[in-house]
């Protein structure tokens, strides 16, 4: 019996309705969004709103603000290949099950190590009587930053010389890492940043603790939900999205009952069982998708919307997409924002009127609700720093 075929068009379409790019389905809540890509990326302050915004009806700073920090329905955590995502409060469970905690006691066993390497006076038992403190101190606080918490638990002042004597050579503080260490550990969150949206330094807060989920079921439900934001996929897409092993995969694949089809070309693929039938296309699109967009990084496997002659302008070494401009469900430019606000692009090849009008009005919705903010991606890649040269 021969299996379906999910052709380069199909997967578009697929990616237009599904990821709310198409004006038709973008959402009017950043939760339906972050659920829609299974989590935002976050490791870039401003990724999580512009991938958002690009996303809703009615985009706006405040939307997201309001989940992240009023509502705290969307939380960010250090997980899949240790890549921080901001997901639903719903997903969290089972994202700190399936990926968070074991990067977290990887983390941690890397942190002692680097104390009892670094600085003075440190073994296991001082580590877990200061995470005791740290946490017992924003219980009475609520809310403070790592030098605040530094005033209540002094150890987290001291310092560590790394790569002493090498050109690099930095120091780190203890309370640098503890706190990113709890947050990966599901105890603490990071809090309204002090400063604009764009800003990386945030005050922590509690984090209720969540209910228990078995590591199994967790990874099929994340599984799960990537196949319906993402499949068709490979087992390799799964494998590199994740950063899990590969018997972890196919156990996730099979628990979740895979259906295999096949993709442009006869590469073996998978879907959610129900899935196989093709999907109506959108109305045409066009997107300008920030650095690090699920969408441009939710693949291993980008041939069919990404041209392997475009990566090099768009990626910087390593691996880390910037901002790119997408005609429906196609990779076909890149864009960037200057010091003046305005938002600037190139397109890499033809894609006649129709698509050049589409990208101009969404590079004007873009500026648009940006306003006066300005924004420099955090992972600079060879087109945007061009397309930001003084002229």
């Amino acid at each position: 019996m021969s299996v379906p075929v999910i052709g380069d068009g199909e997967r578009r379409a697929r990616l237009g309705r599904r990821q709310l790019l198409a004006p038709s389905v973008r959402a009017a809540r950043v939760e339906d969004v972050a659920d829609a890509v299974v989590g935002l990326h976050a490791t870039d302050a401003a990724t999580v709103y512009l991938s958002a915004c690009a996303r809703l009806a009615e985009p706006a700073a405040a939307e997201v603000d309001r989940a992240l920090y009023g509502d705290v329905s969307l939380v960010k955590l250090l997980s899949m290949r240790r890549t921080i995502f901001a997901v639903t409060e719903e997903l969290a469970p089972y994202v700190s099950a399936a990926a968070a905690r074991a990067i977290a006691a990887k983390e941690r066993a890397t942190l002692l190590k680097h104390l009892r390497a670094h600085a003075e006076g440190w073994d296991a038992g001082r580590l877990a009587q200061t995470e005791r403190e740290v946490l017992a101190a924003l219980a009475v606080r609520g809310e403070a930053t790592t030098k605040e918490l530094g005033e209540d638990v002094p150890q987290l002042r001291e310092t560590m010389l790394m790569s002493a004597g090498k050109a690099y050579e930095a120091k780190q503080s203890v309370g640098s890492r503890l706190l990113r260490l709890l947050a990966s550990d599901g105890h603490v969150r990071r809090c309204r940043p002090r400063g604009s949206w764009l800003s990386s330094s945030y005050p922590w807060a509690l984090v209720p603790q969540w209910p228990d989920v078995p590591v199994r079921e967790a990874k099929a439900e994340v599984v799960r939900r990537w196949l319906a934001a993402y499949g068709p996929g490979t087992v390799e897409d799964v494998k590199w999205w994740t950063g899990w092993t590969l018997g972890d995969v196919r156990t996730a694949l099979a628990d979740v009952g895979a259906r295999g089809v096949a993709l442009a070309g006869g590469a073996a693929a998978l879907v959610l069982p129900g899935d196989e039938e093709p999907v109506a296309a959108p109305e045409p699109w066009a997107a300008l998708l920030p650095a690090l967009d699920p969408a441009v990084m939710g693949w291993r496997g980008r041939d069919w919307y990404l041209r392997p002659e475009d990566v090099p302008a768009l990626f910087d070494r390593a691996g880390n997409a910037g901002p790119t401009v997408w005609w429906c469900g196609e990779v076909v430019g890149g864009w960037a924002q200057r010091s003046d606000g305005e938002v600037v692009w190139r397109l890499f090849r033809e894609v006649g009127a129709e698509a050049e009008r589409a990208v101009a009005a969404e590079a004007g919705r873009l500026a648009a609700w940006l306003g006066e903010v300005r924004v420099t991606p955090r992972f600079r890649t060879p087109l945007e720093r061009e397309l930001t040269a003084k002229r």
